[in-house]
């Protein structure tokens, strides 16, 4: 039986078809608050970062890492003994209480300074977290098939949410002050909570969308605490996706700190720095929603995921050796929207889709314990990697060209990510068709086998001329 036709409403932005229409405008509006519910806290955070002194900034960056060292077991705790449909609002409306909590704290005026280091840090932790959990419940509502053509318009629900939440700041900012943002970006964080409802329903209405009839997707996951770090720790495929991100955040982090230096250098002004970096959200998300809305989803479709994976390292690597020759903030600018954009635009997505043909419990623990503790140990690392480069009285223009050789090898590791999710893709669309592989193989045994003499008329179907074949 052939495939329903795509929707001929939608067909020219993205290739739906009409059974996979609600969950599409559910994951779309999911993705849209979610984002818009970060951004409206992140002019905040970066302000604060560079208010707490940028020399600061490779302690703040450690103390987010050891907070996502004691959060993941927690995740682990409560992933292996509740279902899907409690577990994610669960995470939702617990990050929304940490809101209200920090907005209290805020209004009571104790210890400005440190609650301001303490709000970063969990920021930090906060946007990996939530971020992570969504892309996880998406890598289970949706076919290896259906990513490859459904990421691209998801992915563009965030960057509208990323556009709307910086508008949101700047405009309610003024009048009602930072900290009664808070409640606001709270409340976003409880619209995630209704999407995710209705994207439960709609999965347990389609059995079929479902990746194998061996999961129960309402069950817990099981394991213990630590079997993320295990399952990770066994795999080279999901250890060649940590190499991958680690790479992608030494490199993205060392664009960080050099934004930093240079910003608070050439901008003394706090007011002009947070408008210069709402400026480069705009425009991060601007481009970001042009390719997520018109190319990621044709690209992947057509060229694999290999492809995408590649293309940010390679533009890092030309970026990072332009850098080294001119080290502006004009040319940071550039380089940092290009490098923004291609992350949320084409890189994330791609390497969403390669959690698609794990199991579940490598999806939500596993993938977890990558996206927050793998990405944020990259984080610290590349953070005193950086301040030990400058000691060692490297500037701008000599990091940036250590940049070049590591964006290669990231590219590399995309490369072989690629080749190597293809293959896993394969083995696992063989084994949900067993019969016809076993058709299949009895067609081609068939086919070598010669004929018996005499057969004649009672010749069989494998044994045709192979020239005919």
């Amino acid at each position: 039986m052939s495939s329903p036709a795509p929707h001929p409403l939608l067909h020219r932005l993205v290739q739906v078809r009409r059974e996979e229409m609600t969950a599409l405008f559910w994951s779309f509006a999911y993705f849209f608050f979610l984002l818009c519910s970060y951004y409206v806290l992140r002019p905040v955070r970066d302000e604060m970062g560079i208010q707490g002194g940028v020399d600061k900034l490779s302690w703040l960056f450690t103390a987010t890492f050891i907070a996502m060292l004691a959060a993941v077991p927690l995740f682990g705790w409560a992933s292996s003994r509740f279902p899907r449909h409690k577990l994610l609002p669960i995470v939702y409306l617990f990050f929304a209480s940490n809101l209200v909590v920090f907005y209290a704290l805020m209004e009571s005026g104790i210890a400005p300074a440190r609650i301001a280091q303490a709000f970063f840090i969990w920021v930090s932790v906060f946007n990996l977290f939530v971020v992570s959990v969504f892309w996880s419940f998406m890598a289970d509502l949706f076919r290896n098939e259906q990513a490859r053509r459904l990421y691209g318009f998801v992915s563009a629900g965030g960057s509208l949410g990323a556009l709307a939440g910086p508008l949101v700041t700047a405009t309610l900012a003024p009048s009602i002050g930072p900290a009664n943002l808070l409640p606001v970006s709270a409340l976003l964080l409880c619209a995630c909570v209704i999407c995710i409802y209705r994207l439960a329903e709609w999965s347990k209405r389609n059995p079929a969308e479902r990746r194998s009839p061996l999961e129960n997707v309402e069950e817990p996951l099981g394991g213990n605490i630590f079997s993320g770090v295990t399952l990770a720790l066994q795999s080279p495929y999901l250890i060649g996706i940590c190499i991958y991100v680690m790479l992608g955040t030494l490199l993205g982090t060392f664009l960080y700190f050099h934004q930093a230096n240079i910003i608070a250098v050439d901008i003394p002004s706090p007011g002009e720095r947070t408008a210069l970096f709402a400026k480069i959200d705009l425009a991060v998300n601007a481009l970001t929603l042009f390719c997520q809305v018109f190319v990621v989803g044709r690209l992947v479709s057509r060229f694999g995921v290999g492809l995408a994976l590649i293309l940010l390292p390679l533009a890092g690597a030309i970026g990072f050796f332009v850098i080294g020759l001119f080290p502006t903030l004009a040319v940071l600018v550039v380089f940092q929207v290009i490098r923004r954009a291609g992350e949320y635009a084409i890189a994330r997505p791609a390497r969403e889709i390669l959690f698609t043909v794990l199991n579940r419990e490598e999806k939500y623990k596993s993938k977890n314990i990558i996206d927050t503790v793998v990405f944020r140990a990259g984080d610290a690392a590349s953070g005193w990697l950086f301040e030990g480069f400058r000691m060692l009285g490297l500037g701008f223009s000599g990091i940036a060209f250590i940049g070049v050789p590591i964006a290669l090898l990231w590219a590399g590791t995309g490369w072989m990510l690629g080749r190597t999710q293809d293959d896993i893709r394969r083995r696992n669309e063989a084994i949900r068709r067993p019969d016809e592989s076993i058709f299949q193989s009895a067609a081609l045994q068939s086919a070598a086998a010669p004929a018996a003499p005499g057969a004649g008329s009672d010749q069989r179907v494998g044994d045709v001329d192979p020239v005919q074949r």
